[in-house]
């Protein structure tokens, strides 16, 4: 199948306000022998805007492999929750429900995101109740978890990024913010989650990566961390000379997370 970009909902979608942004997915089509695994994709932006250049790349690096990816454009700020998590969850439902004709195996399929977009990843990875603008029509009787989760220098809780959550829920619901924390919702059914952070990221705190994946341990959860002392906040794959980017000891990361998918059969040796 060719490369596409659809809205998520036939119509209007659930919360949608005039003039505001219209939920996408855009398809990446495997490249070489398919490998049956997708990867879901969420840019960061704090909930204030989607940087697109870390799922663009992030896509074309897997697709290269044989995985079919897609770069979820979810609504930001000034939408609130829960329609950017319906979102997302609707992405996943959207594949698993397309598997077949895709090509893709659908319980291999991973969600995968930065900074803010680690948090909708982790969120979707975790959280459970039933939200508002669910039960319009037959996808949405698809179940969304993932199999497993990619997080790159994730906003795991309100402490290791201080703006997100203001941005995903509003400035006057501080006492509802646990309910959209992803340490606080990871029980024994989350999915195992590879996990990389920067020890000198001066935007997300890397204690978030550090609390997650030790709470993913206590529950007996596979996780693989990888904590470089080196690089700053939105490295992405690590190159990106238009973005005075370029931190080659980081760029190993995306090397681990390749021997990661090996190691969980989701790619050949």
């Amino acid at each position: 199948m060719e490369k596409f970009r659809k809205p998520l909902w036939e119509g209007t979608p659930p919360g949608h306000e005039e003039g505001f942004h219209v939920p996408h997915i855009k398809y990446y089509p495997p490249k070489g022998t398919p490998s049956g695994a997708a990867v879901v994709t969420f840019a960061g932006g704090g909930y204030r805007t989607r940087a697109l250049y870390e799922c663009e790349s992030y896509c074309e690096l897997l697709s290269e492999l044989g995985i079919a990816c897609f770069d979820v454009e979810y609504r930001v700020k000034p939408t609130r929750f829960p329609y950017p998590l319906l979102d997302a969850r609707r992405a996943v439902r959207y594949v698993r429900a397309h598997a077949e004709e895709l090509g893709i195996d659908p319980e291999r399929i991973a969600v995968m995101g930065s900074s803010a977009g680690g948090h909708m990843a982790a969120l979707v990875s975790t959280y459970s109740d039933k939200l508002e603008g669910e039960g319009v029509d037959g996808l949405d009787e698809v179940d969304y978890k993932p199999n497993a989760q990619i997080l790159c220098y994730p906003v795991t809780d309100n402490a290791s990024h201080t703006s997100s959550y203001p941005n995903l829920m509003g400035e006057d619901k501080e006492a509802e913010y646990e309910k959209i924390t992803p340490l606080l919702l990871a029980k024994r059914d989350t999915p195992p989650a590879f996990i990389w952070h920067t020890s000198t990221d001066n935007c997300v705190d890397v204690n978030g990566s550090l609390r997650y994946a030790a709470r993913l341990h206590e529950l007996g959860i596979s996780v693989e961390l990888h904590v470089y002392p080196v690089g700053g906040h939105g490295l992405g794959v690590g190159y990106y000379p238009d973005k005075d980017i370029d931190v080659p000891y980081v760029r190993g990361w995306t090397e681990r997370l390749v021997e990661w998918l090996k190691l969980v059969g989701w790619l050949n040796s």
